[in-house]
């Protein structure tokens, strides 16, 4: 008896084995445009020209909620001297030391120099956002400022892999303690 039981197990195992290979699903093919080069590139600048619109636009809607007056720079980065020192101003080639809070439009912290220690810089030169760059030399030593950086200026497509997103504008305090 059971060696018939497993007989008819077997069979019908295979039974069903074989009458399962053949319906695989069928997989529909996609129309993809055959786009030129020229065409393709238009529509790639349009994709960005719409992600910078949508960027510009969270970004003006943190500053008019904050009633900020900012100056905006011709790259897009903005920024507010909250405090005046008297000190030499930034240039490049100059190492800036700084203290610093860098945060997201939500208000998510990411860094400060609280935690992670006062930050030292050759401007022009270093491996800091280029929005930093830029903006560091709009200040004096002794300069309170606050900087909104747009994401192509700071930690661009992949983010920072840490604590920013990709495609992250983000927020800096600054205060521009010396130069060297």
């Amino acid at each position: 008896m059971y060696k018939y039981s497993f007989y008819l197990l077997y069979l019908t195992t295979l039974c069903l084995l074989l009458t399962s290979c053949g319906n695989e699903p069928k997989v529909e093919k996609v129309k993809v445009p055959n786009f030129t080069s020229k065409q393709f590139q238009d529509k790639l600048i349009e994709a960005n020209k719409m992600y910078l619109k949508r960027e510009n636009d969270e970004i003006n809607q943190y500053i008019a909620h904050r009633n900020w007056e900012m100056t905006t720079t011709g790259t897009g980065v903005r920024y507010m001297i909250v405090s005046k020192g008297k000190g030499e101003q930034a240039t490049n080639d100059k190492f800036a030391k700084v203290n610093y809070k860098i945060s997201l439009l939500d208000g998510t912290l990411c860094y400060t120099s609280e935690k992670d220690g006062v930050r030292e810089f050759l401007i022009g030169q270093d491996n800091v956002e280029s929005g930093i760059h830029e903006g560091i030399q709009y200040l004096h030593v002794g300069d309170k400022a606050v900087f909104i950086v747009p994401s192509h200026l700071a930690h661009g497509l992949i983010g920072d892999e840490s604590k920013i997103p990709a495609q992250a504008s983000v927020v800096y305090e600054i205060e521009l303690l010396g130069l060297r």
